[in-house]
């Protein structure tokens, strides 16, 4: 089929998406602000027309080991929650990151700590950049800013998931799960046949066939050595995915005295928040993050290198924690400052602006 041009929320977005890209099973539970993937899903019933699973799991916990199941099928598996939820899948994230396992997650973030606010926040930041898990691991983080981008994420993250084996995440902030606008959703594409994962996924269990040994899949290493060239087999796939996959957007930078750092609704705001400031002289652009793992580290340090960029402004809809990998990058260079409004408030592109002057000029 032909792509399609519809109006729908993130959240829809996502689940439609999934459906067209070949996915084969979602599990999940439910918590707002991402309930509407599931319940997309559902009314859509998948398993009638391409046999997609689509499952309700007792519990996130469950959910997340479902998953860790069919990815060690070799299967295309999903799963989405919020933040609470999220949290709840730590464990069985880190068992798949360690297992060297592809599959998606999706948080549509919520406020917190605890059971916070439905209200909309990017407070997962430090969660998901960073391994909320136990152990050395990272999952390709990739940020949607439109309706669009869920869309278009959900194939992206099912691609880059298996092309480094490892698990890849969209995280979104709950303006983007909820806001309605205009997406052109993709082809369908066949799920893949049982031959065509073999010859994909050969560590797949799928069955043994006489001419190969077992596949064993696990995360378990008794041996200390033996653990740790494991660890370092890790470390060099991540240094292939930041030298690889990095993605980011610029806005009205060539000639900006001053920088935004922002993603997601954040970064939407921000956009505004430049052509407000250059109304009144002030040669201000955007740094949006794309993929927030790996971050854009060497964009940063570039523009922090220039003789032109006096400072950088991070704009979060948290405490402060995107922040800290930009100071990183920027290492001293030029001063880095924060501004975010918390509790599921969303800042306004005046208070953006505001906060640039406040803070330096």
């Amino acid at each position: 089929m032909s792509e399609e041009i519809k109006l729908m929320k993130g959240n829809e977005a996502i689940a439609h998406a999934a459906i067209r890209c070949g996915c084969d099973g979602y599990f999940g539970y439910p918590i707002t602000p991402q309930s509407e993937i599931m319940e997309t899903l559902m009314d859509e019933q998948p398993w009638k027309t391409t046999g997609m699973v689509v499952l309700q799991a007792e519990s996130e916990v469950a959910a997340i080991n479902m998953v860790y199941g069919g990815a060690g099928c070799g299967k295309k598996v999903m799963t989405s929650s919020s933040s609470p939820g999220v949290s709840l899948k730590q464990e069985g994230i880190s068992y798949i990151a360690g297992a060297e396992l592809p599959c998606l997650i999706v948080n549509v973030m919520r406020g917190g700590p605890g059971l916070g606010t439905i209200q909309p926040s990017q407070a997962d930041y430090f969660q998901a950049v960073k391994g909320g898990g136990h152990g050395d691991y990272k999952v390709i983080v990739l940020a949607p800013a439109s309706v669009q981008e869920m869309a278009d994420f959900t194939a992206l993250s099912f691609d880059l998931a298996f092309k480094y084996s490892n698990p890849a995440m969209i995280l979104a902030d709950g303006v983007i799960g909820q806001m309605m606008e205009k997406v052109v959703l993709p082809p369908f594409v066949d799920r893949l046949t049982k031959s065509e994962i073999e010859k994909q996924s050969p560590w797949a269990t799928y069955g043994k066939p006489a001419s190969r040994k077992p596949n064993v899949i696990t995360s378990l290493e008794l041996e200390s050595k033996d653990m740790e060239q494991r660890n370092l087999k890790f470390q060099a796939k991540y240094r292939e995915i930041e030298e690889n996959e990095v993605r980011y957007e610029e806005l009205a930078c060539e000639d900006a005295e001053y920088l935004l750092v922002a993603f997601g609704s954040s970064a939407r705001v921000c956009q505004k928040a430049v052509e407000l400031a250059r109304e009144q002289g002030i040669k201000l652009g955007l740094i949006r993050p794309i993929t927030l793992w790996p971050f854009p580290t060497k964009l940063i340090q570039s523009y922090a290198s220039s003789s032109k960029v006096k400072g950088f402004l991070a704009v979060e809809m948290n405490a402060g924690q995107m922040i800290e990998d930009v100071r990183l990058a920027v290492n001293g260079k030029v001063s880095v400052e924060y501004f975010g409004r918390l509790g599921g408030i969303v800042p306004t592109p005046d208070e953006v602006v505001e906060a640039l002057k406040a803070k330096f000029l």
